[in-house]
């Protein structure tokens, strides 16, 4: 009997020992699946836009130094990034997005109305697009600071430098030369700003049939009637070692070149007049555009770096002119500018972006990868246009020429 009592002593204390030993992992388990959900920075249940918002948040913290710069920048991919931004925040209201994109401008434009970083005498196309960030943050907050320094943009548009047929150089140490970059850069800020305080018709008038100019312009001289695609620049002079001697285009199709066009076409339809006659002349380029692209459109949905090259050795699907044919396809079908087959066309290459370009870390953070970093023409040290010039310059994950009209693809698509 003596040992009986002993021996259910010792099963009771074992039994008890085993629940508490169970109630501390079940316990240590809910702990870590709180720390686990509390770890992640990016929740899998958002919008894929929101989700690449916060990561880039959470990768540039202070927006003046998107695109991997020390110092605070006035430059496109801000501008480009922040655009994107907005929509994000007009959709969700969530105050953390509209704080990151005042702090850009709060940071960078003074008292006085004055772009810090920025040079007038520059005369840089490219610095006009964060223009669009000041047009929106004016309108909310009516900070004078921010229209002057919009007139300051403004102000540009009228001396920047010209070819002889009236077509904008790119930059002023780019003499003679147009690029299909410059009229994404440029123009939509163009439109929209004449829009909202040009009240002079004629004057107005004026203003939209330059910004058709341009649209015209890189038609005529970086169009190829063979395959219907654009040259990435076009140099008047026939003075670069990038420029055909009898065209003066550069020698290949870059994607994200002909991206930034694309995006140019949808957006600054939106802020041209509807009784304006050059609207018919975009939406006539828009649907050349969108045939002579999807020609070329790989079988995984993707565009190849140099568009009708895509067997080439070193050649390689890249993400940020996928993203951007994806946006201006959808928009244009969306506006009616574009039949609806652009919309299969679309949702394909969106599909290849999230099959083959999108990673998500541990934490949640969403990278989207195989982004040309940057490409240009000419400069010191000089880049020829070639195609071992284009697949060579650098490939990395998450640069914002990529991120932003990934975001802006993903806002047109609701996904």
């Amino acid at each position: 009997m003596k040992n009986l009592r002993t021996f259910l002593s010792a099963f009771v204390i074992v039994i008890g020992l085993w629940a508490t030993s169970c109630k501390e992992a079940k316990d240590k388990s809910k702990e870590t699946n709180t720390a686990t959900t509390a770890e992640l920075l990016v929740p899998e249940d958002l919008k894929w836009s929101e989700r690449m918002l916060i990561s880039e948040i959470e990768r540039f913290p202070d927006a003046t130094k998107l695109d991997f710069v020390d110092k605070p920048r006035w430059s496109y991919t801000n501008g480009l990034v922040l655009s994107a931004a907005i929509k994000v925040y007009e959709q969700t209201n969530k105050q953390e997005y509209y704080d990151y994109i005042y702090a850009y401008a709060d940071d960078l434009i003074d008292s006085t109305g004055a772009i810090k970083t920025y040079s007038l005498e520059d005369q840089n196309l490219d610095m006009i697009k964060s223009g669009d960030v000041l047009l929106y943050l004016y309108d909310k907050t009516g900070e004078e600071r921010f229209l002057k320094a919009m007139q300051t943009l403004s102000s540009q548009m009228e001396s920047q430098p010209r070819t002889s047929d009236g077509g904008f150089w790119h930059k002023k140490r780019y003499p003679y030369q147009m690029w299909l970059d410059g009229l994404y850069m440029a123009e939509p800020f163009h439109a929209r700003y004449t829009n909202l305080f040009e009240n002079d018709p004629a004057e107005a008038k004026k203003i939209y049939d330059d910004i058709l100019l341009q649209f015209d312009l890189i038609q005529k001289h970086s169009r190829d009637e063979k395959t219907g695609l654009l040259y990435h620049g076009w140099d008047e002079s026939r003075e670069q070692k990038w420029a055909d001697k009898k065209t003066g285009t550069s020698p290949h199709f870059w994607s994200r070149a002909m991206g930034w066009y694309g995006m140019a076409m949808v957006d600054v339809l939106d802020f041209l007049p509807e009784d304006h006659p050059g609207r018919d002349r975009i939406i006539t380029y828009l649907n050349q555009f969108a045939e002579a692209v999807t020609n070329y459109q790989d079988e995984s949905g993707l565009w190849y770096q140099v568009l009708d090259q895509g067997n080439r050795e070193g050649n390689y699907l890249e993400a940020s002119g996928s993203a951007m044919f994806t946006y201006a396809f959808v928009k244009g079908a969306q506006k009616g500018y574009l039949p609806e087959k652009y919309l299969e066309v679309a949702e394909k290459a969106y599909a290849g972006i999230l099959d083959n370009l999108i990673s998500i870390e541990d934490n949640g953070v969403v990278n989207l990868n195989q982004v040309c970093g940057v490409a240009g023409l000419g400069g010191d040290p000089y880049r020829d246009g070639s195609y071992e010039y284009y697949v060579n310059e650098i490939i990395r994950p998450n640069d914002p020429k990529g991120t932003g009209p990934f975001i802006l693809a993903s806002l047109v698509l609701n996904k």
